[in-house]
């Protein structure tokens, strides 16, 4: 006997999808005024900041797809939809943020041997601009991102820029006031630093998502370990645990029981529980009769 639930708030990514449109068209309306500004002043730190903003903009278009894709309705090819978008999505995102540190750094090493003279006052006024509109973008996705790897791609990458920004602010402002054109490739240097040390996290977690990890904050052994506390079961195997989507958690799992009776509302009962205490709100369950079963002892994750 199987049962199977899944809650309708897993779904509700899909309902705000154009939250990426919106950032998206901003970042690359921003990235359009800044460069220009960057080219009317031969200002290279403001070119250089204009084509990373367009770098985020092409990633927040990745995040607004992805998001898109995952309010399809499943297929008769593609039982799950394509959820799994919203997870290879984040990765390619990081994997950007991870390639623009490096590049960063890259650039701002060469700089230390001769810094551009670039005007500061210009561009502490276009930054200051820029901080504004990459922290209001980002606060777009502030709800969600703590259980959409999507959109915490996403706002990672907009507190990213908005971190430049303030880094080209300062810099500006040491080279209007001292002319200290040095600040402009140590500001840099820094900012590509902080960037690539937290994209890791998510490049990592996107990652472990794609590979079908368990996901983070939830531990097998603890979620074995009630199933083995529930009424009647004798034991538990066959567990595979994994992230469907944003904000959706998958569970199959075999239970022996020692009872033939009550078995539906046993398992209504434990996909509840299951939803309220873990938040797997898809889980299958496979009821077997008996004291003890025999089963092979090879796991094989279910195909998705």
């Amino acid at each position: 006997m199987q049962g199977h639930s899944h809650g309708h708030h897993g779904h509700r990514h899909a309902s705000h999808h154009h939250v990426f449109a919106w950032a998206m068209w901003i970042n690359l309306a921003y990235s359009g005024i800044e460069a220009g500004f960057g080219l009317a002043t031969n200002s290279l730190a403001l070119i250089s900041d204009a084509l990373h903003n367009l770098g985020d903009a092409v990633g927040l278009a990745l995040a607004w797809g992805a998001a898109w894709m995952a309010s399809q309705a499943p297929t008769e090819r593609h039982t799950f939809g394509w959820r799994r978008a919203t997870q290879l999505s984040p990765l390619f995102n990081a994997v950007l943020l991870v390639g623009f540190s490096g590049a960063l750094l890259w650039e701002a090493i060469g700089r230390f041997q001769n810094p551009p003279q670039v005007p500061g006052a210009l561009v502490m006024a276009v930054a200051g601009l820029g901080i504004a509109v990459n922290l209001g973008t980002a606060a777009l996705f502030l709800r969600g991102q703590k259980t959409d790897l999507n959109k915490r791609g996403a706002y990672l990458h907009l507190l990213a820029d908005a971190a430049v920004s303030l880094a080209a602010v300062i810099a500006g402002l040491g080279i209007w006031w001292r002319q200290w054109y040095w600040l402009d490739p140590l500001t840099a240097l820094l900012v590509a630093l902080v960037i690539g040390i937290g994209s890791w996290h998510l490049l990592k977690a996107s990652f472990m998502q794609a590979m079908d990890a368990v996901p983070e904050g939830l531990e097998k052994g603890e979620v074995e370990a009630f199933l083995q506390a529930r009424p009647g079961v004798v034991a538990v195997h066959h567990v595979h645990i994994w992230s469907l989507g944003a904000e959706e958690i998958a569970l199959t799992a075999h239970i022996v029981r020692d009872t033939v009776d009550g078995h539906d509302g046993f398992i209504d009962a434990t996909n509840q529980a299951l939803q309220e205490r873990f938040g797997i709100n898809h889980a299958t369950l496979q009821i077997e009769l008996g004291e003890s079963c025999h089963h092979d002892h090879h796991d094989h994750a279910p195909h998705h």
